[in-house]
């Protein structure tokens, strides 16, 4: 499998399931629709497939640039920020081999490039840093603007991290894809997990910090209520995405679906778990 469709089908991947909170087959926003998610899966696969050639930053700008011309909004900007170290590793090289050394050569005009695509995207919730802000031009390397935004930022958090918890996240979903033969199940649990053990860092951007705890205590008490048999009681499943949809969907726990995404890129970039196909994910999304 070619490096633009592991990008894809993850992209796929994550949409499809049917996760709380999320857009999904089932369930839209005002302003975002499944459709778009689509879209901008296709959109991306081509620019970030292309890193080795155009580079971090410049890929990551075209990669949001295709998604505005796709879908005229900002689909996956942090799924887009993600995708992008992970692809530039050589093929040659496992992930946790050869991450480290991406983040860490960044350079200033990556994240000027970077600082321009976050811009042009336009996500909403960011607020204002007192050092490296994303409205003024940055004066450091992406790797060091994002460890200033790593405390409050997960994504951030990642390229500091070298990615501890997308690698910890694959590690459980090879797991739950041994465990059961669904693999959306397999993602939904994961999402729950992820929550559970790392409060959203969109939702405490958009409501606060106690909400973000509110709704990872809330994901806990679904696995916990699982029991022996880890099965997600579904009538608690439908409470919780009742909640995190209440509000406007503020409550949308989006940074989380980014990781789930990164998860699943990671997991199929390394070999370590089967994906169904496009036709396959599609046809999914039609199965009520």
């Amino acid at each position: 499998m070619i490096l633009a469709e592991q990008i894809e089908l993850a992209c796929l991947m994550e949409a499809t399931a049917r996760k709380p909170g999320n857009v999904h087959p089932a369930a839209a926003f005002d302003d975002l629709r499944y459709d778009d998610f689509v879209r901008a899966a296709h959109a991306i696969s081509k620019p970030l497939s292309a890193i080795h050639k155009n580079g971090l930053g410049q890929s990551i700008f075209n990669s949001v640039q295709a998604t505005r011309k796709a879908t005229g909004t900002n689909v996956n900007l942090g799924i887009i920020l993600l995708f992008a170290p992970l692809a530039a590793v050589p093929e040659s090289d496992r992930l946790e081999d050869g991450l480290p050394l991406v983040l860490r050569h960044t350079t200033v005009e990556d994240a000027e490039q970077v600082y321009a695509a976050i811009g042009l995207a336009h996500p909403g919730g960011l607020g204002k840093a007192a050092k490296q802000d994303v409205s003024k031009r940055p004066t450091v390397t992406l790797y060091q603007a994002m460890s200033l935004a790593a405390d409050r930022d997960r994504i951030a958090e990642q390229y500091v991290s070298d990615f501890k918890l997308v690698f910890t996240a694959r590690q459980k979903l090879g797991e739950l894809m041994m465990r059961s033969s669904d693999w959306e199940s397999a993602v939904v649990w994961l999402h729950i997990w992820i929550m559970s053990c790392w409060p959203d860092t969109l939702i405490a951007r958009k409501c606060g910090w106690a909400i973000a705890e509110e709704a990872s205590l809330k994901a806990r008490m679904l696995i916990e209520h699982a029991g022996v048999d880890a099965k997600l009681d579904p009538r608690e499943l439908d409470k919780f995405d009742a909640w995190l949809r209440a509000d406007g969907h503020r409550r949308n726990p989006g940074t989380t679906a980014d990781l789930i995404a990164a998860t699943l890129f990671a997991a199929l970039r390394d070999g370590l778990i089967n994906s169904p196909t496009r036709e396959q994910i599609l046809q999914s999304a039609k199965n009520e």
